[in-house]
């Protein structure tokens, strides 16, 4: 049995690590200790004595800066740029349905625990689609998605690690990850941490890097490996440059692929001009300066193969494997036993 795609009336799960009311937002919880968190002032608390700061309406469960500050930086800058909702192109949206494989509209009334949420391009689709949305991100980015989402019952973010998300193990009905695992520092553990999120019979959504061919004949990885160690701001001073002398080329010979292909060797440069993206030449440039800075600044960049996922799956327990390659990614969904405890 699948997990209920509807929920209906309010029940709860087995006393221990998976308690949670199914109908519903779930609470927060300490990370180290598991133990309830309630408001108190400007933080959350816990019975044990703990402390989450609470900064602009979001609790922090990680120090303000950490690996992820350049997408932070990133997601602040370019707060629209990849808002369906704000470009008037439909990109995030058949991405989303691509991965899960299924339309949006079957997330309605599930717990979804959005994991790397950023500026908030899938979670705006995941709330209008009528899911309990639980988004996290390591980055100051969450303040972006807060403010493109909104105030929304069905709607909360926090600054925390998707290694040590701050809800109750088992918690939810579906955990979606698209853009990240391939940044943190060991994906496969990064994966076993929200297969632990996911209840028995849950849906994981997530993707990764994969292996291309265009990774060795590119000059990327040489700017890559000065910028990634700049700070962030600098880091963005320099990428816009490039961008400023290469976009220009890019869109000139849009519609000439030998020429696109031959600049695209010694540009560095993430431009999608050839490609049928429903956007203007302005909106291109926005899109070419937010992917040249993540493409060039990231601190890890992991790759893996679609036997690699599948087979990082298969060790967790996982059924219903299903592993695609597309493009530059792996793409995979899978589900938890029904009978499966709630951690991993």
């Amino acid at each position: 049995m699948h997990a209920p795609e509807q929920l209906k009336a309010p029940v709860k799960q087995p006393a221990g690590d998976c308690e949670t009311t199914v109908a519903g937002m779930i609470g927060f919880v300490s990370p180290r200790t598991g133990a309830p968190l309630w408001p108190e002032g400007d933080a959350l608390v816990s019975s044990a004595g703990e402390r989450v700061p609470v900064v602009h309406g979001i609790p922090r469960f990680v120090p303000s800066h950490n690996y992820a500050d350049a997408f932070g930086l990133q997601w602040n800058l370019h707060a629209q740029t990849q808002l369906d909702s704000r470009t008037g192109a439909s990109l995030s949206e058949p991405r989303l349905v691509r991965c899960a494989g299924r339309p949006l509209e079957r997330f309605a009334g599930l717990r979804v625990l959005e994991a790397g949420c950023g500026a908030g391009r899938f979670t705006e689709l995941l709330v209008r689609a009528g899911a309990l949305v639980h988004a996290i991100d390591l980055s100051a980015a969450v303040e972006t998605n807060r403010r493109n989402i909104g105030d929304r019952a069905t709607y909360s973010v926090a600054q925390a690690d998707l290694r040590a998300a701050p809800f109750p193990a088992g918690a939810f009905d579906a955990v979606v990850c698209l853009g990240v695992l391939q940044h943190t520092p060991s994906p496969e553990q990064s994966i076993a941490a929200l297969w632990r999120m996911l209840a028995p019979g849950g849906l994981l959504v997530i993707d990764h890097y994969a292996w291309t061919l265009s990774r060795l004949t590119k000059l990327g990885p040489l700017y890559r490996m000065i910028l990634k160690r700049l700070p962030p701001a600098r880091a963005k001073r320099i990428t816009d440059v490039l961008v400023d002398v290469f976009f220009p080329l890019h869109w000139a010979v849009r519609h000439v692929r030998p020429l696109q292909m031959l600049l695209s060797r010694v540009s560095p440069c993430l431009a999608y001009c050839h490609e049928p993206m429903a956007l203007t030449r302005e909106q291109h440039e926005d899109w070419c300066r937010l992917d040249t800075f993540d493409e060039l600044t990231d601190r890890y960049k992991r790759l893996r193969t679609a036997g690699q996922i599948r087979r990082t799956l298969t060790a967790l327990g996982a059924t219903e494997i299903r592993v695609v390659r597309h493009s530059y990614l792996v793409e995979a969904t899978c589900r938890k036993p029904p009978s499966h405890p709630c951690a991993a």
